[in-house]
């Protein structure tokens, strides 16, 4: 762990940094294309460049998730903040750009900390100081972690409540026993009694699902690609990109899109000195994003130690956002 002196960080208050953001790229990468059917994990995904393409993916017409979560953001948030109490730290999971945590710190009661933890360093951290200019009266503390590994939450003093903030359903990309895992960690992060706000995506019309993933501009496939590309760039492999197709499926059961980067032909790919083969149509599983209804995520909730405190959803219910507490 690092962390970086206030002049160097403009108007941030702080900055810790953990060892785990990055030393594992390698060691995952080479375990993941050694395995069969071969896979990537995708927090792999956010280096500068692939949280530029998700913060333009969450733009686009067919992704309906962004839209529709922040205006159900919008139209809940003093609901939200009447049950979370004044003169809160909130904790963003996955804070990626810190765009939708601006709806809920505008309507909190005088709000004391904001602590963003991700795990693309530049982007975290130019992001966390665009905030801080506009929130000049709110600690801004920035963790540059991976949040799926133990890490400590900076200690705020005069801190009253603690509430974590986990929007864009990530929880969708973890399987139900990863997903029970983080929950239980956050839990353990924020304490007894504390709340988590989490969005949730649920299950829908599949050709609405099949459009979200797979947009007509090519910038799904072009931020799937960006891992192939960082693997060239940081870890001097020598995938042809080209050679490769991006592929979005839903599997009925669990109830799931699956990314996938399809080899379009027989090759060899080369990393730290290890040659791994490609059959034509074989490919890399890169995400998940599991789909839930209210009821069966509230059964995985309580399963992690959650009690669920309240859950709106928008009128076409293709969004939830689940207020918890910890039991």
């Amino acid at each position: 762990m690092s962390s970086a002196t206030a002049d160097a960080l403009g108007p941030l208050h702080d900055y810790v940094e953990y060892d785990h953001a990055s030393d594992n790229f390698r060691d995952d990468v080479l375990q993941g294309l050694r395995q069969s059917p071969k896979r990537l994990p995708s927090k792999y995904f956010y280096d500068e460049r692939g949280s530029q393409l998700f913060d333009d993916i969450c733009e686009l017409p067919e992704y309906y998730p962004t839209r529709t979560e922040m205006a159900l953001l919008r139209t809940i948030s003093s609901d939200v903040a009447a049950l979370v109490g004044e003169g809160a730290t909130v904790i963003e999971f996955g804070s990626g750009s810190s765009t939708k945590i601006r709806i809920l710190l505008d309507a909190l009661d005088d709000p004391l900390a904001y602590v963003p933890v991700d795990i693309s360093r530049e982007h975290l951290l130019a992001s966390a100081k665009d905030l801080a200019g506009s929130y000049p009266d709110l600690r801004v503390v920035p963790v540059c972690a991976d949040y799926t590994q133990p890490f400590d939450v900076p200690e705020i003093a005069g801190e009253k409540v603690r509430a974590g903030f986990f929007p864009g359903s990530t929880i969708g990309n973890f399987t139900r026993a990863d997903a029970i895992s983080f929950l239980r960690a956050a839990a353990s992060d924020l304490g007894h009694n504390n709340g988590l706000l989490i969005g949730v995506d649920l299950r829908k019309d599949v050709d609405r699902l099949h459009a979200a993933y797979n947009d007509a501009a090519g910038v799904t496939a072009a931020f799937n690609l960006n891992l192939l590309e960082r693997i060239n760039r940081e870890l001097g492999g020598d995938f042809d990109v080209d050679a490769f197709a991006h592929d979005a499926r839903w599997i009925p059961e669990p109830g799931r899109i699956e990314m996938h980067l399809v080899s379009e032909k027989a090759q060899d790919v080369t990393l730290a000195g290890e040659t791994f083969h490609f059959e034509a149509g074989e490919s890399i599983h890169t995400e998940d994003s599991h789909k839930y209804d209210v009821a069966g995520f509230k059964a995985l909730a309580a399963e992690a130690g959650w009690d669920s405190i309240e859950c709106w959803t928008d009128a076409d219910e293709l969004f939830s956002i689940h207020l918890l507490r910890v039991a």
